[in-house]
């Protein structure tokens, strides 16, 4: 099969620990033909089909923190995006204007007949903060606003809250105010820009000390380990980004819960892999865009993600040319 990841520029990846490569390097070992592009290099134009400037890549066996070359390439080539027998979506936030533009190019290249993975259509519907608010029975008391009167409120009513931006990853921009309410003001201010912007607030859950679950579900299901990060000392965020420690655990039964309502929903629209952000038996976030930790799970516990992963997206595209699948054993 041909395969066009979207992704950041290739120099960029950190090898040892991304999960792209990863799924890369499974395809490739599987025989798949490999191509990389950047969001920017997505174009159409009338009377033509969705392009990219793209190039076919081989991995060379380079792994771990080597600062050897990880791939080779003939340079780059103007390919049909329809062409390849699937586009995975693999940009990292932050979801910004030039993310959303390159989601609608993916789906112009859908109705040329391209099969892309996560689904362009889904990834806009689904903001990973404000996604979880159709899962309310998951959730911690949460509030979505721009008024700072409503966040005062919020204060009063619960005394140790979470602010964060609606755009933030790695745990930028996130703070706790305690019972004092201390900075409260500056801090509203600076997150909402004087009422500019919508913020989210939401209930402390101080099971955030024994880690910020990352809970990876592929085609509905969910992977049987999660990655705890860890705060580590003073810190409140667990977001490996942020200095978090990774620890692999087994699912709980309240993860797989949460999971076995929300994967399956999510996966008929498209939504092939999703990252859970589950603190303690609260559900926080719901990762859409790229999804990580393939790599520390499986270093960590020896259950190989990406193979799992790869015998999803196959599977996928079986059914998108209507071919039948044989069932293995469930990985699950």
């Amino acid at each position: 099969m041909k395969l066009l990841f979207v992704a950041d520029p290739l120099d960029s990846f950190k090898i040892y620990k991304d999960s792209t490569f990863a799924m890369m390097r499974e395809a490739s070992r599987r025989g798949h033909t490999l191509w990389a592009t950047r969001p920017v290099d997505l174009s159409w134009q009338r009377g033509g089909r969705v392009q990219a400037r793209a190039l076919p890549i081989v991995l060379t066996g380079v792994e771990g923190h080597s600062h050897e070359a990880w791939y080779t390439t003939t340079g780059p080539e103007t390919v049909v995006v329809a062409e390849f027998d699937a586009v995975l979506m693999r940009k990292d936030p932050p979801f910004d204007s030039e993310y959303f533009y390159a989601t609608h190019l993916l789906t112009h290249a859908e109705r040329d007949g391209a099969l892309v993975l996560n689904s362009p259509a889904a990834l806009r519907d689904h903001p990973e903060k404000l996604a979880i608010l159709e899962f309310p029975q998951f959730i911690a008391p949460t509030l979505v606003t721009r008024s700072a009167a409503d966040v005062r409120a919020f204060h009063a009513e619960h005394r140790d809250i979470i602010l964060k931006p609606l755009d933030g990853m790695g745990g930028a921009g996130i703070f706790r105010v305690t019972d004092n309410g201390m900075n409260l003001g500056s801090i509203v201010e600076t997150l909402n820009v004087g009422g500019a912007q919508t913020i989210m607030v939401q209930k402390f859950v101080p099971e955030i000390a024994d880690g910020d679950k990352r809970v990876l579900v592929i085609d509905g299901k969910a992977v049987p380990h999660t990655l705890a990060r860890i705060p580590q000392g003073s810190e409140v965020r667990g977001n490996l980004a942020a200095g978090g420690l990774g620890v692999a655990r087994e699912i709980t039964p309240r993860e797989r819960e949460i999971a076995g309502v929300i994967g399956p929903k999510l996966a008929k629209r498209g939504l092939l892999l999703i990252g859970l952000d589950v603190i303690g038996e609260t559900l926080t976030e719901i990762n859409v865009t790229s999804p990580t930790c393939f790599q520390e799970i499986t270093d960590q516990t020896g259950f190989d993600v990406a193979k799992v992963f790869v015998d999803a997206l196959e599977a996928t595209i079986n059914r998108a040319r209507g071919n039948p699948t044989t069932e293995g054993q469930d990985p699950f």
